[in-house]
């Protein structure tokens, strides 16, 4: 026997369908008068979420090759692909490689500034975005996604960790495994910001460790070591050895902006 209603309910699907997508852009043209878009670096009104007005798109400096294969330091010139930057030889550092998305200045240090300070962890998943086409070649390889973690006081007073909103945000955009307590900070440091290089180095010494309970999840495994900027690489380098200590197999590192050494 036909089921004569079957056309019907069909007509019902495609009905009720239309409807939520309606609803849904209605939904959304009411978000966006209500809270119109506004420019990542400057809070200026734009068309769309994520977006930066021309002025701060002007400023930013995407790190783009030919750069230091170890460190990302970009060149001015193209020496050939294996090429080391000076301070590579002169200092190799713990972790395997590092890439930055942009310079740390202009709209990409008020984006940073306001992620971190402000309260914007909108900014994370728009940030991620152009973390991950910086970092392609560093997630295609890794195993697990690990953000430098804050110290419990410091979280407490922050209420988040914005390594870890952008950490999360790539490992979603990835399809990666996301650990944030695979790494914890179980000393309570300064604020790295004014400190020099030996302060910086000391302030950060012995402050991260891999929990017995999480080196399960890092053993053995190829890390991406995710934070919000790099300026001297104190705090991600004491990161990587605590968890070269707790057992992975290796570690990179991909951060959102980074200040590059004065030329």
């Amino acid at each position: 026997m036909v089921d004569d209603d079957r056309p019907h309910h069909g007509l019902l699907h495609i009905l009720r369908t239309k409807g939520l997508g309606i609803m849904r852009d209605a939904l959304r043209h009411g978000t966006n008068l209500l809270f119109p878009a506004s420019c990542a670096g400057c809070r200026m009104q734009v068309s769309q979420p994520g977006t930066l007005c021309p002025q701060c798109w002007s400023q930013l400096r995407f790190i783009e090759k030919p750069y230091c294969p170890v460190l990302g330091i970009p060149f001015n010139h193209d020496f050939g692909e294996n090429f080391m930057s000076a301070e590579a030889i002169a200092d190799p550092p713990p972790f395997r490689r590092l890439r930055s998305a942009v310079q740390h200045d202009g709209a990409a240090q008020r984006m940073a500034v306001s992620l971190k300070f402000h309260d914007r962890t909108d900014l994370a998943p728009w940030m991620a975005r152009w973390m991950q086409r910086a970092g392609r070649e560093l997630l295609d390889d890794c195993d697990v996604v690990v953000p430098v973690p804050l110290h419990r006081w410091r979280m407490w007073q922050r209420r988040f960790n914005q390594s870890a909103e952008l950490a999360r945000a790539l490992a979603r955009l990835n399809e990666k495994p996301f650990a944030p307590e695979a790494l914890k900070r179980v000393r309570r440091t300064q604020q790295q910001i004014g400190l020099g290089l030996k302060e910086r180095r000391r302030n950060v010494d012995g402050a991260f460790r891999v929990p017995k309970e999480s080196e399960i999840l890092v053993r053995g495994r190829r890390v991406l070591l995710v934070d919000d900027v790099y300026t001297t690489g104190a705090t991600v380098k004491a990161a990587t050895r605590a968890l070269s200590r707790g057992g992975a197999a290796s570690v990179d590192v991909l951060t959102f902006s980074r200040v590059l050494p004065e030329t």
